[in-house]
């Protein structure tokens, strides 16, 4: 009957019954939100990419010595953390959207990303204020060239900030981040930094 009417047969299959594989479509809209407010996904995507950004935002700094190279890796300096922000905005809303109803910044993971969120904000609006407007929030050039050291010693206490809260994350269970994963990752970053990090420019030497 199929064969003479052109009508495909559906056959048994091997595992389950009939019929098992004819799912209702996916609507593209909820993969689209899915992709924004998972609630695995998103905040684990948003919070990497902005600690990798801030790394590359230390790296870009690390290595000027020539006034032209200086205001080049500034200004790179400036848009790689500005993405960051935005990255660790990202993960801040994503969670506190898929936290509706439930109580807020109750675990250790929680109460640092709010500080680390409060931190790298108040991180950038002082690298602004130094670079871009010293005479008027610092008095001259000379007074927010000041403010340097103490803008490094708080972008590396930072760093530091945010390594505590990605530790923190391997303990939240929804996430499944392996912690041995987490250590090792952080160790190399901060291998990395620290020994490209020069004592002269904290204050601490004269090399």
């Amino acid at each position: 009957m199929a064969a003479a009417t052109r009508i495909p047969e559906a056959h048994e299959p091997l595992l389950g019954q009939r019929d098992d594989l004819n799912l209702p479509p996916e609507p593209r809209e909820k993969i689209v939100v899915n992709l924004i407010t998972g609630k695995r996904q998103s905040p684990r995507l948003f919070g990497v990419s902005a600690l990798l950004l801030q790394v590359q935002a230390a790296l870009i700094l690390q290595p000027t010595s020539t006034p032209q190279q200086k205001q080049l890796g500034t200004h790179i300096h400036y848009g790689i953390q500005l993405a960051s922000i935005l990255c660790f905005l990202g993960a801040f809303i994503v969670i506190e959207i898929n936290k509706r109803g439930h109580p807020h910044f109750v675990s250790l993971h929680g109460i640092l990303g709010l500080l680390t969120v409060i931190f790298v904000v108040l991180q950038a609006l002082v690298g602004v204020a130094q670079y871009f407007l010293p005479v008027t929030i610092f008095g001259s050039v000379d007074g927010g060239k000041r403010i340097y050291k103490y803008h490094r010693w708080s972008g590396y206490a930072l760093l530091l900030l945010e390594a505590a809260l990605f530790l923190a994350a391997t303990q939240i269970g929804i996430l499944a981040i392996p912690t041995w994963s987490v250590v090792l990752t952080l160790i190399l970053i901060l291998l990395g930094l620290g020994t490209r990090i020069k004592k002269r420019k904290l204050g601490l030497g004269n090399h």
